[in-house]
C-alpha cells in the first residue's frame, strides 16, 4: 500500500496528514512532503489537530498519561539497565523499574514517569500539570525515538543467530534497543567528553557540566536537570569549563559547537536531510575536535545511522576479542572481516558489543 504524502500549506507554514479535519487549503498554496522531517527542515510546523509528526495510531492518549505500544522485540528492563549504568547520570533517573525524565516544551517543564504496563506497553505519566494534547504528542514522539521503537529488529536477530560474534549477545540482550540521544548538542558534547578517558570520569564531567549550566526543576524535594542548551554554553569562557576538569581543547571544542548550533549553522535536521555532496559524517568531521570516532558515535547515538561503525573504538575491539577468545585485540581490517555479514546493522552490533563489557 502506497504511503500518502503529507500536505503542507505555504501560507500558514503548517503541514498535515491527508486526512486532517481542518478546512482544505487552496491547491495553489499546497506543497507535498514524503516525511515529517523533510517538511520541518523546510520550515513547516506540524498541525495540532492531526499530529502528522507522530500520528495518533502510534500512541494512545489518556489525557493524564500516554501509552506507547512497542514492538515485540523490546525489553524495557534491559533498556533501563543500560540507562542506569552510572549513578552520576544527571539527565534522567532510574528507580525500581521506573524512569524519570525532565523535558521542556514551549517554555514549560514536563516531568515524565515512564514505566511498564501489562503486555510490555510503556506508560508515560505526567508529574507536572497535564500538558496540552499537542505537547503530549511531542512527548510520545520523543520517548518513541529515545528507545528507537520504530526500528524493526527481526532482520537483525535473523542475521545475528547465524553469526559467531553476535549469536550469544543477541540471545542475552534480546529486546535491548539503542538508547538514542535525540538532542544533537548533548550527543556531540557527550562524545567529546568521552574522548581518551574512562566512562566514569566522563560521567563526572557531564554531571558537573549539567549542574552548572542546565536548567533545573524541583519535584518532591528532588532536583531534575535538562542538558544545557547551545545558547547557554556559547556564552561561557574556556576557563569556566577548565574549573570542572575539562581539558583546554575539550572546553574549546564544546564552546565552538555551541556557537555553531546557537547560530543555526548546525542542526540535526541539516545533518539528517542534507542536499549537498558531503555526508552527515563528513559534515561532523569539519567541526573542531570531531574526528572519525566521534562522528561515528554521534551518527550511531543521535542520527540513527544503522551503518555507523566505530571500528577504532577500544571498547568495540575488546568486546570482539572477548567474544571470539582472541589473544589480542583485532585490527580494524580484522574487524571488517568479522563483520562482513553485519551490513546495515553495524550500529546495533556495536551497541550490543559495548553492552557486553558492562
Amino acid at each position: 500500500m502506497k504511503k500518502e504524502r503529507l500536505v503542507a500549506v505555504k501560507t500558514t507554514k503548517i503541514y498535515c496528514l491527508p486526512t486532517c479535519p481542518a478546512r482544505a487549503p487552496l491547491p495553489k498554496n499546497i506543497v507535498y512532503f514524503e516525511t515529517a522531517s523533510q517538511a520541518e527542515r523546510e520550515g513547516y510546523r506540524p498541525c495540532k489537530r492531526c499530529f502528522p509528526d507522530f500520528p495518533l495510531g502510534m500512541w494512545i492518549d489518556k489525557g493524564a498519561s500516554v501509552l506507547l505500544p512497542p514492538p515485540k522485540e523490546f525489553d524495557f528492563r534491559k533498556c533501563l539497565k543500560y540507562l542506569a549504568r552510572s549513578s552520576k547520570e544527571p539527565c534522567h533517573r532510574v528507580k525500581q523499574d521506573i524512569l524519570y525524565k525532565l523535558l521542556k516544551f514551549d517554555h514549560d517543564f514536563v516531568l515524565l514517569k515512564i514505566h511498564l504496563q501489562p503486555k510490555n506497553a510503556l506508560r508515560i505519566d505526567f508529574l507536572t500539570p497535564r500538558p496540552k494534547k499537542s505537547i503530549r504528542a511531542r512527548v510520545a514522539k520523543y520517548v518513541w525515538e529515545w528507545f528507537d521503537l520504530g526500528t524493526d529488529l527481526k532482520p537483525f536477530y535473523g542475521m545475528a543467530k547465524k553469526d559467531a560474534v553476535l549469536r550469544p549477545l543477541a540471545n542475552k540482550y534480546y529486546g535491548l534497543r539503542i538508547l538514542t540521544m535525540p538532542d544533537l548538542f548533548e550527543a556531540i558534547c557527550w562524545a567529546i567528553m568521552g574522548q581518551h578517558i574512562n566512562v566514569q570520569f566522563a560521567y563526572s564531567l557531564k554531571k558537573r557540566f549539567v549542574e552548572a549550566w542546565g536548567e533545573k526543576f524541583r519535584f518532591n524535594e528532588k532536583v531534575f536537570y535538562l542538558f544545557p542548551t547551545p545558547e547557554a554554553i556559547s556564552q561561557q569562557k574556556v576557563v569556566k569549563l577548565r574549573r570542572f576538569q575539562f581539558t583546554q581543547k575539550k572546553a574549546e571544542y564544546i564552546i565552538d559547537v555551541a556557537k555553531k548550533m546557537q547560530s543555526g549553522a548546525l542542526t540535526r535536521n541539516f545533518l539528517l536531510y542534507k542536499n549537498n555532496t558531503r555526508s552527515a559524517k563528513e559534515e561532523l568531521m569539519r567541526l573542531r575536535g570531531v574526528g572519525k570516532w566521534t562522528a561515528d558515535y554521534v551518527s550511531l547515538r543521535c542520527l540513527k545511522d544503522s551503518s555507523a561503525f566505530p571500528v577504532d573504538d577500544v571498547g568495540l575491539q575488546n568486546a570482539i576479542k572477548e567474544q571470539l577468545g582472541l589473544r589480542k585485540k583485532p585490527t580494524g581490517k580484522e574487524i571488517y572481516g568479522f563483520s562482513s555479514a553485519w551490513k546495515d546493522w553495524e550500529a546495533y552490533a556495536t551497541f550490543y558489543l559495548w553492552n557486553s563489557l558492562t
